[in-house]
């Protein structure tokens, strides 16, 4: 019987005839038997094999190396070592893939981030970055209990989109004309005969669709790949990421405020309950300081904070800033994480926006110059979610998609949905990879994507 690394590790007891297949990551040789350690991927731990000369398969022993991946068959038994309750007993090992010691990069001993990043494909096999793909997948299971758990629907928004939901023309071009053509060489291209008849991009967010079915269903998320084609290479930026937006009917901003909230402390206590092992290892070995961190993100409610006091604030702040501080332009990575970690030492949601920096769907307020937008900003990250309550009024909206310059037919679609029985509705996105970031205290977000697109990479 087949059973897995952490499976064996928490056995009530021992068992016999079992078979473990995994990968090795040491191996000592003494006179007349080896010590195998090997992991699968299911924990972080590994588990001892003993093998002792003369069993099946020993003969492959001088072949089986670091990296080398094994099926070893025997009894898990009591392990008289210290470390580990259990150790696997082998009556038989076998060789299903060599791994050339003289060439075979990881070693036992750690790697530098730059140099894994190098070798994508094979840093899920470390202690840090199988941990890191663990926390992940618990992660995502966690997003979709969480909404379920709430009652709102899961729903898939499209990946091509015509329309531009942010305004800011960061956008992946898709098409299936053959650029390199000769008709197409020093000549305007006309999309109208391209595969769907006009421009078309990789979505920067599912959020427009979103509120379509939003407006049918009542409450509903989304839950996936998003793009854009910013020419960044900060710690904070990829060209693909994953994005969770929820959108709720007959809301407004605050309920979305609350929603945001209530999530990042249930998916941080979830990581913390069901990752235990992989969450100690961010704390011991990744970033001292992030245990502390979160049980603040616990306990106490986050600050909510006007846009305009927030500028006050740093205006007045005994710290020079790189970017300047004014009324009216964007707050910057350096401003969101002095008003978090600095001033207030908490989670902060600035929210009240001046209406132009922000997209065209957002609610204008009465005071006519803010819209009811806001940005969680965490410790650690800075901002990691953007949400705001939605322009339910048709005619305001169609100012604002003529303020952004952008084409109302375009977006008939959506302006149906303020003329057929319009409703207050309000949501968010929250990005994927930077909730991981808070929760593993990872710096760069490169190392909780295990493949990430960035300007002039596209490897692996």
């Amino acid at each position: 019987m087949r059973i897995r690394v952490n499976q064996a590790l928490s056995s009530a007891g021992p068992q016999d005839n079992i078979t473990v297949k995994g990968w090795i990551r040491t191996k000592r040789q003494s006179k007349g038997f080896s010590f195998l350690e090997i992991n699968d991927g299911s924990c972080l731990k590994n588990l001892q094999a003993v093998v002792d000369e003369g069993v099946s398969g020993y003969e492959k022993m001088e072949a089986i190396n670091t990296g080398a991946s094994v099926a070893v068959t025997g009894d898990l038994v009591a392990s008289p070592g210290m470390g580990q309750a259990w150790e696997l007993k082998a009556n038989e090992i076998a060789l299903i893939g060599p791994a050339d010691p003289g060439t075979y990069p990881l070693q036992k001993k750690r790697h530098s981030d730059e140099f894994l990043r190098s070798i994508a494909h094979l840093r899920p096999r470390t202690n840090k970055y199988g941990a890191m793909n663990r926390i992940r997948s618990e992660m995502s299971y966690a997003v979709h209990s969480y909404f379920h758990g709430l009652g709102f629907n899961y729903i898939q928004t499209p990946i091509i989109t015509g329309s531009d939901c942010e305004g800011a023309g960061e956008m992946f071009l898709v098409t299936a004309l053959d650029l390199d053509h000769e008709a197409c060489k020093g000549k305007k291209i006309s999309f109208e005969h391209d595969f769907f008849g006009k421009r078309a991009h990789l979505t920067v967010s599912g959020q427009l669709s979103a509120e379509n079915l939003a407006c049918a269903l009542g409450e509903v998320y989304t839950f996936g790949p998003t793009f854009r084609a910013e020419n960044s290479n900060t710690p904070k930026h990829v060209a693909e990421f994953w994005m969770i937006e929820p959108e709720m009917a007959f809301a407004d901003l605050g309920d979305s405020m609350n929603l945001a909230e209530d999530m990042i402390k249930k998916m941080i206590s979830r990581a913390r309950f069901n990752c235990p092992d992989d969450m100690e290892l961010f704390a011991r070995f990744v970033d001292k300081e992030l245990q502390s961190r979160l049980d603040n993100i616990l306990d106490k409610p986050f600050v909510r904070l006007p846009y305009a006091q927030a500028v006050t604030i740093l205006q007045k702040a005994a710290r020079k800033f790189e970017f300047p501080v004014e009324y009216g332009l964007d707050l910057q990575t350096e401003h969101e994480r002095f008003l978090c970690e600095t001033y207030f030492k908490s989670p902060v949601i600035l929210h009240d926006y001046p209406k132009s920096i922000k997209p065209f769907y957002m609610r204008v307020n009465d005071d006519s110059e803010t819209v009811a937008a806001m940005d969680v900003l965490v410790p650690g990250v800075g901002e990691l979610v953007g949400g705001s309550q939605r322009e339910e009024r048709l005619d305001v909206l169609e100012s604002r998609i003529e303020e952004a310059g952008l084409n109302s037919k375009d977006y008939w679609w959506y302006l149906d949905l303020r003329r057929f029985g319009t409703v207050p509705h309000s949501g968010f996105g929250l990005g994927f990879e930077r909730l991981l970031m808070l929760i593993t205290g990872a710096s760069n977000i490169r190392d909780v994507i295990m493949f990430p697109r960035t300007p002039n990479s596209l490897e692996f």
